[in-house]
């Protein structure tokens, strides 16, 4: 038989609630001789965990055969769910199975439960079952976590350490001056959500690079200088070279302390030489636990 079983979500942030129901549509496919499928959509700009690239990288390195992204139009959200079920998942996708997670609703006004799927799934051939609950983690709670800044529970929320991919810009190379040269950050998505602000214990990968450099960030509007917008600015240990405008992978692995603002330049210099060595020792203790 040709088609697919498929799962429908945002899969923002594709942490280990989403893992839990996608290795599920993996094993039921294999299992009645079908593809595999996440059905996705593209949220056109609002805050969120994972930029649509990372999202679709992730889901298809779950194993899933396909990923399909649906853009969230006016249209698409005023289907109800019986609409959506027979024009997108029977007639456009070739959905045979379809897995729901034990809190997933869909569908204009989302009225409709669990009960109407399965009535829908039977009129339209589509065979529509319950995943169990897994309901320890969600994407509400990783937002929740990472706007405290508790980068490491959200590592254990997503089975991996969170990321932001930007590219390097123009500072005003104040951490030079300190001897904790940085390099200023810009997301490539200006929607991916970030950290609380604060200074954290990071691991860095520069483009074209599999190496994971050790090396701290720092996100605020630096009180002490009297900033007036948030920057994040990573510092490399052991890295001596220009980056501005190169590509880089910065992963936060934990928070170091909060943003402050000190008497001074020498004041702030002590403190980031004791960020540093705080930093080396939560990166070596990660890093051996792997």
């Amino acid at each position: 038989m040709e088609g697919y079983v498929a799962t429908i979500g945002m899969f923002d942030g594709v942490h280990r609630g989403h893992q839990f129901v996608l290795r599920h549509v993996v094993e039921t496919a294999r299992e009645c001789s079908l593809q595999s499928m996440a059905i996705t959509f593209d949220t056109f700009g609002k805050p969120q965990l994972t930029p649509l690239a990372d999202k679709v990288r992730l889901l298809a390195a779950t194993g899933i055969d396909r990923v399909e992204v649906l853009p969230f139009t006016d249209q698409l959200r005023h289907l109800t769910a019986r609409q959506f079920m027979q024009q997108v998942l029977q007639q456009r996708l070739a959905v045979r199975v379809l897995l729901i997670g034990y809190d997933n609703r869909f569908g204009y006004r989302r009225e409709e439960g669990f009960a109407d799927y399965v009535r829908y799934g039977r009129e339209l051939g589509i065979d529509v079952r319950q995943l169990p609950a897994d309901g320890r983690v969600s994407s509400s709670l990783v937002r929740q976590l990472l706007s405290d800044g508790r980068v490491s529970d959200v590592t254990a929320a997503l089975g991996r350490p969170y990321a932001v991919v930007g590219r390097v810009a123009h500072g005003e190379h104040v951490g030079t001056t300190l001897g904790f040269p940085t390099a200023n950050v810009e997301p490539l998505s200006a929607q991916q959500l970030v950290p609380a602000s604060g200074a954290y214990a990071v691991l860095v990968r520069l483009e074209g690079s599999a190496r994971m450099l050790h090396g701290m960030m720092n996100i605020g509007h630096r009180p002490t200088f009297d900033g007036r917008r948030q920057t994040l600015e990573v510092n490399i240990f052991r890295l001596d070279r220009d980056l501005y405008g190169q590509q880089l992978e910065v992963q936060f692995i934990g928070r170091l302390r909060d943003e402050r603002c000190f008497e001074g330049a020498d004041a702030l210099k002590a403190q980031l030489a004791a960020d540093a060595r705080h930093a080396e020792q939560l990166l070596n203790t990660y890093q051996s636990s792997l």
